[in-house]
């Protein structure tokens, strides 16, 4: 067991952390570009205690109003396309055009404990080790609003810390896509060739949410198969509405080890970034954004203002003792403690 001095010093050094998890303390270092008041900063929006919610509030808002911006770049792709191989590549091309890099990697929690793997820093080793490059891995948990929340205001605080480029790495092809999708500036999906049912396994919603699908892992024999699945692809997003931006999706096949196509990519991202800012469209996309954070956060305050209020615990667990009971249906439930909300 500890000693009693042991105890002491480990309560204080936990005490001088927590006093240095303050919006205060931890805005200068961010805006100085210090990784580690950068992660602190990462971890008090994401902690879920009052006092540490007032103090993350006001941090991000010190930082919204740095008045510093990023091309914001989401990834998504099924699991084993090969995204954590891509961004390893193409961070260091980013690197070597001068950029500074963010990786927001929301990672796979299991929906039971709660555990998540949190190894991109192991898959992106090299890249990791980069001065210019920060990543930071975010379980996605129960509560995908959860993590949309903590991932935009994450986006924000590496804005103030001078990152350039901030890409928000997604767990795979579903949910989570929608919330990604609303917080960046340019969608890409990874894909990976097989025997011509790849068309199969995309929700359409995916896709026409995409400024650029790349084929992964186009090297040696699967290169072939690789440009088919290009030309499939390219053929289906040619059957969508034209995007209100006024751009093409951009179909091409890439190899995170040869680094075939990686180049043409990053020119294309280049080039769509001035096109969005020569047309506005950069600007009315993120007032679009933020009209949708006062959503989302409003509906989030307002659920949490509900069930911190033991008047209405009370009554919505009065309401699920009649669904246990069989006494109501929960469509009925929810009817019914509405009508007492609002009355």
């Amino acid at each position: 067991m500890p000693d009693k001095g042991h105890l002491d010093n480990w309560f204080e050094q936990r005490k001088l952390r927590r006093a240095s998890l303050t919006s205060d303390a931890l805005y200068d270092k961010v805006y100085s570009g210090d990784k580690q008041a950068l992660s602190s900063a990462i971890t008090l929006i994401e902690s879920e205690r009052p006092a540490d919610k007032l103090e993350a509030n006001k941090l991000v808002s010190a930082c919204y109003a740095s008045g510093r911006k990023s091309f914001r770049l989401g990834i998504t792709g099924i699991p084993g396309v090969g995204k954590s191989s891509f961004i390893e590549a193409f961070g260091k091309l980013l690197l070597e055009a001068g950029k500074k890099v963010a990786v927001l990697a929301i990672d796979p929690s299991s929906q039971v404990t709660g555990g998540s793997i949190l190894g991109d820093k192991t898959r992106m080793n090299w890249l990791s080790q980069q001065e210019n490059v920060f990543i930071r891995p975010t379980p996605a948990g129960k509560s995908l609003g959860g993590v949309a929340r903590a991932t935009r205001e994450s986006i924000v605080l590496c804005e103030a810390a001078g990152y350039d480029i901030v890409i928000v790495e997604t767990v795979g092809v579903g949910q989570s896509e929608t919330f990604v999708s609303s917080m960046v500036d340019f969608f890409l999906l990874l894909m990976l060739s097989g025997a011509g049912d790849e068309l199969q396994g995309i929700k359409r919603g995916i896709m026409e949410m995409a400024d650029a699908l790349l084929i992964t892992k186009a090297d040696g024999e699967n290169e072939l198969k690789a440009k088919r699945a290009r030309s499939q692809y390219a053929s289906a997003l040619h059957l969508f509405p034209q995007k209100e931006n006024n751009w093409t999706p951009y179909t091409s096949i890439c190899s995170s080890v040869s680094g075939k196509g990686l180049s043409e990519f990053m020119e294309v991202m280049m080039h769509y970034f001035v096109h969005i800012q020569t047309t506005g469209w950069w600007a009315h996309n993120r007032r679009k954004q933020e009209i949708q954070l006062l959503r989302d956060h409003f509906t989030t305050l307002i659920l949490a203002d509900f069930f911190e209020n033991e008047q209405w615990k009370s009554a919505f667990e009065k309401e699920v003792s009649a669904i246990e009971s069989d006494l109501k249906s929960g469509y009925q439930a929810a009817e019914d403690l509405l009508k007492q909300f609002r009355s």
